[in-house]
Parts: C-alpha cells; structure tokens; sequence
C-alpha cells in the first residue's frame, strides 16, 4: 500500500508522520524505534477503544510494554477539566512515571486532551498519536496544540506540546460515521483555500473520490493537507504570525460552536461555515473575485457541508467573539482568502460590520 512520510522540523523537537492504510498493528515497533520505555497508557473513548484498542494493545505488548486503557466518554462536550481530570487519575493509579508515555488512540479530542495530559502529568511525559477521525489526521494531530476548552470559549486551556510521532491510519476511517467524515473533508478544504490553489483544484477534482473515502484519494489528500499544515508550523510553532493562517475558518465558526454550546455543529462543519463566511468577507473587502468566492462556497456545498451562521443576534456574536484567543486590542484578527490558495490577515475593528457581511444584525 501507498504510503507517505512527512518530517516536521522542529530541532530538537522533530517528528515524523507516517500515513498509509492498515497501520496500526505497527504502532508497538514504532514506540521501540523511538526508544520510548516503561507503560504506555492507551487514552481513548467509549467509540474507539472497541474497534482498534485491541490491535494497539497487541502490537504494544509484542514490542515488550505494559499497556493500560483510559477509556474517556466521547464528544465533545466531554473536552473539559473533569474529563482530564480522569486521565490523571487513571495514569497515576497505573503508576506512571517520567520513563512511561501516552498513546492518544481517537480523534481531536482525544488526541488534545491526552496531549495536555502528557504535557503536564509530572510536568512532561511523551506522547504518540494514532488520529483514528479525518478531522484529526489532517489537523489537530499535526503541529502540538494540546488543551481542553472552557464554558466562555473553546481551546482556552492547553499547551504547545510536539508528539514524539505521527501515525495515520486511514483504513480507521472506514468505521467513520458520514457526518464525522464530512466534517474532517471541511478542515482540508482549508489548506487549500488559502495556502495551495493546486490543492484545492485537486479537491474539486476528486470530490467524488474522496466522498467515496477512496484510499489513494485519501492518503494523498491527507499527506498533503499534513504536509501544508508542516511547513507552517516549522515557521511558528506557537502561532506568534503566520501560522494564524490555519485559523481561516475557525473565528466565526468558534463562535458558532460557542453559542451552540458545542452541541449543534462538528467542528469541521463549524470550520465549513467560517470558511463560507470568510470568502463573502473577502469578496466584500476585495481580496476575492465573485468566481472565487463561489468556488469556496461551490466546494463546501459539494462536500455536503453547512454554510450558514445559526441564527444569533449580532450581540450574542461580539460577545462570543470577544473571548476569542485571536482578540488583542487593535481588533479582530481575521483570516482572509485573496483569490484561491493565499490569504491575508487583516485587523477588524468593526464587528458590526463583519457580521453584517455575514448576514448577521441587531
């Protein structure tokens, strides 16, 4: 089978990821290639652990480590402190010390709140993640942003913390429900949107492959869309300039999951919504033509994907904005799209008037 490997240069913090199909039983020898010792604590939820545990724990134990599972609900609404509270306890009731490490086996939001438990369980262990959803393979897998959200905003708590590696799997996402699938499909749309016109024709062009969850569509849509989200975060790791541009999308769409207390939208779906929005802000800002905004909106549609803000007053919208992280004094930073495949940041004063664009009033 196909397979990809991308570095993330990143000094003494460096990283490989590895994407292909039917890879998890490798997982074990990896570890051991890594020179990773002691137990290796499996984080993963309710969904996950029936499917692929086994598989981990097999590999895990043959390379020669005690394994434990920390089973989490799953969802969302679970990415909160009580929750990570449970990985602490559970890891030391298994005696974890400093030579052990974390196996993060699920999707984002395992993935973010086993990373801020490796980051911060005796002030640092490592950690591996196995993203098992499309969501977490091309994004919150890669780059180390660890945390867990808070009732006034999402990802308000956490770390910069690099995993020791990368493994992908795409073959978990075959046990994908559709929603989760087409929700990863709107954090690709992304990377090319703003950061590779190439890309995004291949999305255009592929869309029925990838709907299809085609395993050579996939690895190469992963691949890449990792391999972009790579050479951002070797510039800025800790999203000091550019890498706010992986934020396109996600300042309106925070907000909706905010307001909808993270009960209505998935995260890629919210995604999708912010980068409709986005596109008509730009198009109105004249950074996009009438074409290319209707390219963004013509591929999140093709995609089965949301594009319209739920419908909130222009208060309640500043007010969930303002707890953005991207806030600071001078404005809203803003992630724009010029043309197809680049961007621009812009400082919006006004959110009145961005809302408006959007369709969105008194």
């Amino acid at each position: 089978m196909l397979a990809e490997t991308i570095k993330v240069a990143l000094g003494e913090r460096s990283y490989e990821i590895t994407i292909s199909a039917g890879m998890l039983n490798t997982v074990g020898a990896l570890c051991w290639e890594l020179e990773l010792s002691g137990t290796a604590a499996v984080v993963s939820n309710t969904t996950v652990a029936p499917l692929y545990y086994d598989r981990v724990r097999d590999s895990l134990e043959s390379a020669g480590y005690r394994v434990v599972l920390v089973t989490l609900p799953d969802g969302e609404t679970y990415k909160n402190s009580a929750t990570l509270n449970l990985i602490y306890d559970a890891l030391v009731d298994a005696s974890l010390d400093r030579g052990s490490f974390i196996v993060a086996l699920g999707g984002g939001v395992i993935g973010d709140m086993a990373g801020f438990a490796a980051a911060t369980y005796l002030r640092g262990i490592p950690f591996v993640q196995l993203p098992t959803t499309l969501l977490s393979q091309v994004d919150s897998s890669v780059g180390g942003k660890t945390g867990i959200n808070h009732p006034r905003g999402k990802n308000l708590i956490g770390a910069f913390y690099q995993p020791r590696a990368v493994l992908i799997d795409v073959a978990s996402l075959d046990t994908l429900p559709e929603r989760e699938y087409l929700s990863g499909l709107g954090e690709i749309v992304k990377y090319g949107a703003v950061l590779d016109a190439d890309f995004f024709s291949f999305l255009e062009q592929n869309a029925a492959a990838l709907l299809a969850r085609d395993k050579k569509a996939l690895i190469h849509a992963v691949g890449r869309s990792c391999a972009i989200k790579a050479r951002v975060v070797e510039m800025d790791e800790r999203e000091g300039g550019v890498r706010a541009v992986l934020n396109y999308g996600h300042t309106l769409g925070h907000a909706a999951e905010t307001l909808t207390q993270y009960q209505s939208y998935l995260h890629g779906e919210a995604v999708a919504i912010g980068m409709v929005q986005a596109a008509r802000v730009s198009h109105a800002l004249g950074f996009c033509s009438d074409a290319e905004r209707d390219r963004i909106e013509a591929l999140i549609a093709l995609l089965g994907l949301p594009a319209e803000l739920p419908a909130f007053s222009a208060k309640a919208y500043i007010e969930a904005l303002s707890h953005d992280k991207k806030v600071r004094d001078s404005g809203l930073l803003f992630i724009c799209n010029r043309g197809i495949g680049a961007y621009r940041m812009e400082r919006l004063k006004d959110v009145a008037a961005l809302l408006a664009i959007c369709g969105i009033g008194e």
